[in-house]
């Protein structure tokens, strides 16, 4: 199997995460080939060629930057993901139940070699392109948080996101949206809208608490414009998934969606993919997990 490491993600955490994970793997009979990516696009390279060559399996030493980039070379293959958790939000490794602070049970899992297949999104590029992502696709309020929380290099883990927030709450709009689903056309303003192939983005923000990973469909989150008195009192209630129930969010199912929005740029997991106006849809069973649990 495959190990790729970003040497840049959790803080410079990854080689000491790597090298206890790929001890273990080795010490349970596994034949290791690992490969640092120090840009994405080597990552990318780097991984495709594994995969090209043959390999039983990628693993990912990292966090959700990563694992996106892993994604783009192992959608539709059959060769199964596996995740090393080392970065800053983790998403990926929450659904896949593997531990995110124990690099040696990640690794047990990764070598017990149980496989799921689970749905993944795929976002249609301009100019005839794809961009694969596992867990949530942002537009609106979260994406200006997200690209926002990227630029920031303190503090590490969830709080980066909460300052985030506050930072762009000074320039809170309503956005007026286009959104085309498989039943209906919703032209609305809204303050973010987001599509849950998994359930958390940000490092554990629920904002699909209902997603699946194996029903074919989008949850798609559709936040009302509001206060920013009422956005902020909003926003804790998303790490528990009750948010949901509050009358300004509106949750709908869709296979593909189309969104349009003036001076929006949408992200998936955690990553700048492509201004609005964008398609998406859910590919069933395009990826392949070693995970520590059944997924739903």
């Amino acid at each position: 199997m495959t190990v790729l490491t970003n040497p840049h993600a959790g803080g410079g955490r990854p080689h000491e995460v790597a090298a206890a994970a790929t001890a273990r793997l080795r010490v349970r009979g596994l034949a290791v080939t690992e490969i640092v990516g120090g840009t994405a696009e080597e990552a990318l390279a780097l991984t495709r060629a594994a995969v090209g060559s043959g390999t039983d399996a990628v693993v990912a030493v990292g966090g959700d930057g990563l694992i996106n980039i892993a994604w783009q070379a192992l959608a539709g293959t059959g060769v199964p993901l596996g995740v090393i958790p080392a970065g800053t939000g983790n998403d990926h490794a929450r659904l896949f139940h593997i531990p995110v602070d124990d690099p040696v049970a990640a690794a047990d899992i990764v070598a017990d070699g149980d496989v799921a297949a689970i749905d993944l999104g795929r976002v249609h590029l301009e100019g005839g392109g794809s961009h694969w992502f596992g867990t949530v696709l942002a537009s609106g309020f979260d994406s200006l948080v997200t690209e926002r929380a990227n630029r920031m290099r303190w503090p590490r883990g969830p709080m980066r996101y909460n300052l985030a927030m506050l930072a762009e709450l000074a320039s809170l709009r309503a956005i007026p949206y286009r959104i085309v689903l498989d039943d209906r056309t919703l032209e609305v303003e809204a303050a973010m809208v987001s599509l849950g192939n998994g359930t958390s983005y940000g490092g554990g923000m629920r904002i699909a608490p209902a997603a699946s990973l194996t029903d074919g469909l989008f949850d798609v989150i559709v936040v009302a414009p509001g206060s920013r008195t009422r956005l902020v009192r909003l926003f804790p209630t998303v790490y528990k998934g009750t948010h949901v129930e509050l009358d300004e969010v509106r949750v709908f199912r869709s296979r593909r969606v189309r969104l349009e929005a003036p001076g929006i740029v949408a992200y998936a997991d955690g990553e700048r993919i492509t201004p609005l106006p964008v398609d998406i849809e859910t590919v069933p069973g395009a990826g392949q997990v070693l995970v520590g649990a059944p997924v739903t």
